[in-house]
């Protein structure tokens, strides 16, 4: 395995402070090459920067929305490239719409897929400053492509009795050709890491020449579509974050309010679920009183009418099927007049997203109907 615990300390003590993933990412690209030779069969199969670049938006052009990193990327804290460019990728890579004038975060809260690009393009930079302090002369699509390699090939590692790091990032590790499985949401194969190797097992019999898929994590198509470079066809894990759109329909008092219930942020649909707990507290704040609120949060007092609470929620979903349609119909008049066939890829990847986000969508509302 390829892990902080195979790097040499004297390459690790070059460096005051860097993530794990920045490391690893170091270490393929300025580490020893005598050390990183018995990995080259290995390296032989990985993606090339322009498969990357078909499905990853980081490496994206700023007019379909993406970072557009084929230069360095700024290593000071600014804006993040995504905010300015065209909006087209869903909310919750891009955290911009077209249709609705997002307020400012009164609170921040942590939101693990949200502003998937943003956070993305932050840990880069963070590791790309660390790693040009102690390497100034390192080549920029060297790097950044061991970066994205260590990103989308590594597997969560912790030692037996070791405690989980504060960033889930630094518990990570890479696992020569056990990178060739491929991810699916209800994958029957079991992985574990004892301490000493990790342990592939299929839980049921396959036929010769079936594939057995992995399971990468619960992950919504968008947090896919940003790490990984795909979504899937069908995914019981896939949410739609109405964050945004509530915030911009709640008084300052009732933040205030979710903030001290801790009900503030994170209000997610899915298809099979529909609403979330959190989504239809934040919808009952607009149709009850506040002491009977708060009675009912706090399993005191009667729940709300159903109806007003759903008829809400509608309205919510409703701006984010608008916001759909805006961008279906953009993206649509771009592929008639796009001639080059990758640009052409990328903006049928987009369509096929929002397709998903559409039905989505849809099929809440027919639900809460």
């Amino acid at each position: 395995m390829l892990c902080i615990d195979s790097i040499p300390s004297d390459f690790i003590n070059l460096f005051n402070a860097i993530s794990t993933h920045g490391l690893l990412a170091a270490y393929l690209t300025h580490g020893d090459p005598k050390a990183l030779n018995k990995h080259n069969l290995w390296k032989a199969t990985w993606p090339t920067l322009a498969d990357f670049e078909e499905g990853m938006p980081i490496l994206w052009p700023q007019e379909l929305g993406g970072s557009g990193l084929k230069t360095p990327i700024s290593t000071s804290s600014g804006t993040s490239s995504a905010t300015e460019s065209a909006v087209l990728l869903p909310p919750s890579i891009s955290g911009s719409w077209n249709t609705i004038r997002k307020k400012p975060l009164t609170t921040e809260y942590e939101t693990e897929h949200q502003n998937l690009l943003t956070q993305q393009e932050a840990r880069l930079r963070d590791a790309w400053r660390n790693v040009i302090t102690v390497f100034p002369d390192t080549d920029w699509e060297t790097f950044s492509y061991h970066w994205l390699i260590v990103n989308t090939r590594s597997f969560y590692y912790l030692m037996p009795g070791q405690e989980r790091p504060e960033d889930k990032n630094d518990a990570m590790a890479m696992v020569p050709f056990a990178d060739y499985f491929n991810h699916t949401d209800d994958a029957e194969c079991e992985v574990h890491f004892d301490g000493k190797s990790y342990t592939f097992r299929a839980t049921r019999l396959y036929k010769k020449g079936e594939e057995i898929y992995m399971s990468y994590g619960p992950h919504p198509n968008d947090f896919l579509f940003v790490e990984y470079g795909f979504y899937l066809e069908t995914n019981e894990f896939d949410a739609l974050f109405l964050d945004d759109i509530i915030f911009k329909d709640l008084t300052v008092a009732e933040k205030e309010e979710l903030i001290e219930q801790r009900y503030y942020g994170n209000y997610q649909l899915t298809l099979d679920s529909g609403p979330c707990f959190r989504t239809e507290v934040a919808a009952s704040m607009k149709c009850m009183s506040r002491r009977n609120w708060r009675n009912y949060i706090q399993g005191r007092g009667a729940p709300p009418n159903t109806v007003k609470v759903n008829a809400i929620i509608r309205d919510w979903i409703e701006t984010y099927l608008k916001e759909a349609n805006v961008i279906m119909e953009k993206l649509e008049e771009m592929l008639s007049k796009e001639k080059d066939g990758l640009a052409q890829g990328k903006i049928r990847m987009l369509i096929g997203r929002w397709e998903q986000i559409k039905r989505q969508c849809n099929g809440v509302i027919s639900k809460l109907e």
